[in-house]
């Protein structure tokens, strides 16, 4: 593995491996290894030799990192001034087994070279949308600075949200600026227990329409729930809520929400230990972290296309499955094969929507697209974008399939 210690470094690396016609596989601590699709051998070329908080004015609520810093690191840092990144995280050791010696750390850059979010998402954004700036190395071996430290400042913005989420197939990321918010005083979930996927997918369109700010919306069904909180929750299937801060405000939000509630079925309510665990095991996917290399696909859809997804599938396939993002979000496991055909056809039949194949053993990777085809245009244009930055083609190759 290539561990630069400065940004001199990686170009220099980088000029080389274009010179020889070698390719390279830009990461930060390997979290996500076993992800998308390869064509040809790489070599790894890991940013965690450039680590380091650049610039943070908690007043600013803006932070400059160096991309290989580890998130815990960042996150430290953060809640030490009450403070945190709002699209929160996920890390992806659990379900894709990469703990141990064998790896790193997640890092910031590989957060935002995937475009990393957790629950909040669907209220506050991914990683992309709190993102201002970033300086990477391109595949002619160029430092390239885009954007700035606020959002007024557009320069090279178009840059900044391609390099989000290209999954390091478009350039090697240095550094990252970014905006942060403050930490919720309190945090409080309602608990909805008893209802199928089709009644919560309702309930939590409800909840959603009160003017109650919910930031989290999730429905983990009968399947899946003993594996939350260590089977603490109530029985049966549960459909959970999240209410986040001052406390004065959070506990009336919380009553006016559980009061509306009440007409869907039983309610209860968890505190904020209790909230904050359950929620980091949502965002991780906890059920799913089981050791295993089942097929895990994360799926995209509509809020009131997801359990009809599910539903259609269990008709032809074995599946477990439980909803994050209002039920936008379906971590959907294979019991046998990933039926990639069959997701994408049943999804396109609901209205459309986007898969991604998280996880998948090496010989069913090697066979199956981890990401969504796209279009004619739209995969001619990005056809461009990778000829602009990386002319040749040393980054990842073959990692998003048809796409780069």
């Amino acid at each position: 593995m290539l561990i630069p210690t400065s940004e001199v470094d990686a170009a220099y690396i980088i000029r080389t491996a274009a010179y020889e016609g070698k390719r390279l596989a830009p990461c930060g601590g390997s979290t996500r290894a076993g992800f998308g699709n390869s064509t040809e051998p790489v070599e790894k070329m890991s940013s965690r030799g450039l680590f380091g908080i650049v610039d943070y004015e908690p007043a600013e609520m803006v932070m400059t990192v160096k991309a290989g810093t580890p998130v815990a690191e960042v996150e430290a840092a953060l809640a030490a001034n009450r403070q945190m990144m709002a699209f929160e995280p996920m890390d992806h050791r659990g379900v894709m087994g990469t703990h141990g010696a064998s790896f790193g750390e997640p890092t910031i850059g590989g957060v935002f070279a995937a475009n990393v979010s957790g629950p909040r998402r669907f209220v506050a954004g991914a990683a992309r949308d709190s993102l201002l700036g970033i300086r990477f190395v391109n595949g002619r071996g160029e430092l390239i600075r885009a954007g700035g430290r606020v959002m007024k400042n557009v320069t090279g913005l178009d840059l900044v949200k391609l390099l989000a989420g290209s999954q390091g197939t478009l350039g090697f990321l240095t550094e990252v600026t970014f905006r942060v918010l403050p930490m919720p005083q309190t945090v409080e979930t309602v608990v909805i227990s008893g209802l199928d996927d089709a009644e919560a997918a309702r309930a939590m369109a409800a909840a959603m329409a009160l003017p109650v700010e919910v930031s989290g919306a999730a429905h983990l069904p009968a399947s899946v729930k003993g594996r939350f909180l260590g089977g603490a929750l109530p029985e049966g299937e549960t459909t959970v809520l999240r209410l986040e801060g001052l406390s004065a405000s959070v506990a009336v939000r919380a009553e006016k929400l559980a009061d509306a509630m009440a007409t869907f079925g039983p309610v209860s309510r968890i505190g904020m230990d209790e909230s904050q665990a359950l929620w980091r095991e949502i965002r991780d996917v906890h059920p799913y972290a089981d050791g295993t290399r089942k097929p895990l696909w994360r799926v995209s859809v509509a809020p009131t296309i997801g359990h009809q997804l599910v539903a259609a599938l269990r008709l032809e396939a074995g599946i477990d499955a439980f909803y994050d993002w209002q039920g936008g979000l379906v971590w959907m496991r294979m019991e046998a094969d990933p039926e990639a055909e069959l997701l994408r056809r049943y999804i396109k039949a609901l209205g459309g929507g986007h898969t991604t194949l998280m996880r998948a053993s090496d010989a069913v990777r090697a066979s199956t697209s981890a990401f969504e085809p796209q279009p004619e245009a739209v995969a001619l244009l990005s056809a461009r974008v990778k000829q602009a930055l990386d002319p040749a083609g040393i980054f990842s190759p073959g990692k998003m399939g048809g796409n780069f």
